[in-house]
């Protein structure tokens, strides 16, 4: 296994681009119109010919998928609607030998209600599991033991007379949330991480990252000043989970404990990484400490840059947030992944095609890690899934101010004239919109302006500059629409511009003596220090 290779560099993480594949959406080869792993392993030498450096698998296990596999009854086996422990221990194997990195997502805050441990738990107070999840008393009116709110609407409570409590849920009613104040709950996780670092994983995504402890008090969360606008992109306008401060549902310091005992378990391995999801109400402060001081998080990504504002001016104040707290913390960053409306469509305006070239060069030249989405490197735009067609219980309750995560999640267009795209023979769970048969992967693969060579070409560029993997980052004097940014590494200085608008921008270059960079696939005109960057252009210059 190549995490067992004491020559693999165990840094390999920093500045890494890590490629997500959600495997519903995937590739479906046994016809039942759901992705599987084989599917997967088919596609793989397609992902290295991308020229990322891992990928990260969206839960697999078996699950009940009320919540598509965020909602785990056997952490230890592959559900059967993707195939078999020896197919993802194949699909390890080929990866490792395309010199792809594999990282598996971990759901370790809560169970699907299916699981054992759950079924156990709420038979009655006394069993060996009782305390294994959390449960409360209900006030002496009935009501909930407090006014935590579900990510999924409503309380964060659900009743169970079994027991005559309420358990605790941070998303749907069917998953129950573990008590990680409970030793045995930590030391069973770990156990679970074990289990498939020795199956030969190089990392984890972890999801919910810092949901995993409550305060033991239960104490009301207060209410959050909707006056100020929120700018993690985490929670549609629309859902009351955003009118409250969460101090007391998540983000707890015996969270960071735990982090360090999971950290510590990974450290006994060579080069292996975890990235985890934060969503909190100060989310680049949370990264932040998630990621400081070596003994928790190798990285850490919020959804910052995953809500609806997306000017140079916002992403320039993301950056220096970041850069102003991050210590020796590491980033992690993303335009766009199974949780959020695609950022084509997200971020609107100009040429498709254009504007995904560009964003995909910006983010690939920020100093962290990155991971890119499964169709992003197509320029693929959010589908309208018709409400009778929608199969997300996050947006159903929701609509139709707020549709659901479906958009972001259809099918990978393969080749544009076969049935479903070439994704699967049959019909596939959600549908294969029309406007993404013209960006298939085949209909891109010999065109040297598509958005799939554009990945390709940046990503095979920034392999030869140092400084856009592991270099510093100083922002650059620039009005919107322009972003401006130094990154350096040792005597490699980079200057990269970008121009977020659809006119023809100048730009005055900073001090310095600085020469066009070629290879990247951005335009833009030089004359001295005058910068001439056409619609979503970009420079890279060298000193």
């Amino acid at each position: 296994m190549s995490h067992l290779d004491s020559r693999t560099d165990p840094d390999w993480w920093r500045g890494s681009v890590i490629y997500q594949i959600y495997p519903r959406s995937y590739q479906d080869t046994n016809g039942d119109g759901v992705g599987d792993l084989p599917g997967i392993t088919q596609r793989l030498e397609y992902i290295a010919s991308l020229g990322v450096d891992a990928i990260w698998l969206s839960p697999i296990f078996t699950s009940p998928m009320k919540d598509f596999g965020y909602d785990v009854s056997d952490y230890r086996d592959i559900d059967p609607l993707f195939g078999t422990l020896a197919d993802f221990d194949t699909l390890v194997a080929r990866a490792h030998a395309l010199g792809l990195k594999v990282m598996i997502d971990q759901v370790l805050s809560h169970t699907s209600d299916e699981h054992p441990w759950f079924v156990e738990s709420r038979q009655n107070r006394s069993n060996p599991k009782a305390d294994w999840y959390v449960w409360a008393d209900p006030k002496p009116d009935g009501t909930p033991p407090n006014n935590w709110l579900s990510i999924f609407g409503g309380s964060a409570w659900h009743w169970d007379a079994r027991r005559n409590q309420y358990y605790m849920h941070n998303f749907l009613t069917s998953q129950p949330d573990l008590n990680f104040h409970h030793p045995e709950v930590q030391a069973q996780m770990l156990d679970v991480v074990k289990f498939w670092i020795e199956r030969g994983v190089d990392g984890f995504r972890l999801d919910t990252a810092n949901f995993y402890v409550h305060d033991a008090e239960l104490r009301d969360n207060p209410p959050f000043d909707r006056s100020v606008p929120a700018v993690d992109g985490a929670v549609p306008a629309n859902n009351p989970y955003g009118y409250q401060q969460h101090l007391y549902d998540k983000s707890q310091p015996e969270n960071l404990e735990f982090m360090r005992k999971l950290r510590s378990l990974l450290d006994r391995y060579p080069a292996l990484t975890t990235v985890g999801e934060i969503g909190a109400d100060d989310a680049i402060g949370t990264m932040c400490e998630y990621t400081s001081g070596g003994d928790k998080l190798h990285m850490a990504y919020s959804f910052m840059l995953l809500g609806q504002t997306g000017t140079a001016t916002f992403v320039r104040k993301v950056i220096d947030d970041t850069e102003a707290r991050i210590g020796d913390g590491w980033p992690c960053w993303s335009l766009g992944n199974h949780d959020c409306m695609r950022v084509l469509s997200r971020w609107a305006g100009g040429d498709a095609p254009a504007r995904a070239r560009m964003l995909a060069a910006m983010l690939l030249s920020l100093r962290g890690s990155v991971c890119v989405y499964q169709g992003e490197e197509l320029g693929l735009t959010e589908a309208d899934i018709p409400f009778e067609r929608i199969q997300d219980p996050y947006g159903i309750p929701l609509w139709p101010e707020f549709k659901g995560r479906d958009g972001c999640r259809t099918p990978m267009p393969w080749n544009a004239a076969a049935p479903h795209a070439g994704f699967s023979g049959a019909e596939p769970w959600l549908p294969v919109p029309e406007e993404h048969l013209p960006r298939a992967a085949d209909r891109q693969q010999d065109d040297p302006h598509s958005v799939l060579n554009a990945y390709r070409r940046f990503l095979g560029w920034r392999h030869t500059q140092p400084a856009l993997i592991k270099g510093s980052i100083a922002l650059v004097d620039s009005d919107e629409p322009i972003l401006a940014f130094v990154r350096e590494a040792g005597d490699e200085r980079v200057l990269c511009v970008f121009n977020f608008s659809a006119d023809t921008v100048a730009f005055t270059l900073p001090a310095g003596d600085w020469k066009p960079l070629a290879g990247h696939g951005l335009e833009a005109t030089l004359a001295q220090d005058k910068l001439t960057l056409p619609a979503f252009g970009g420079f890279f210059g060298g000193a």
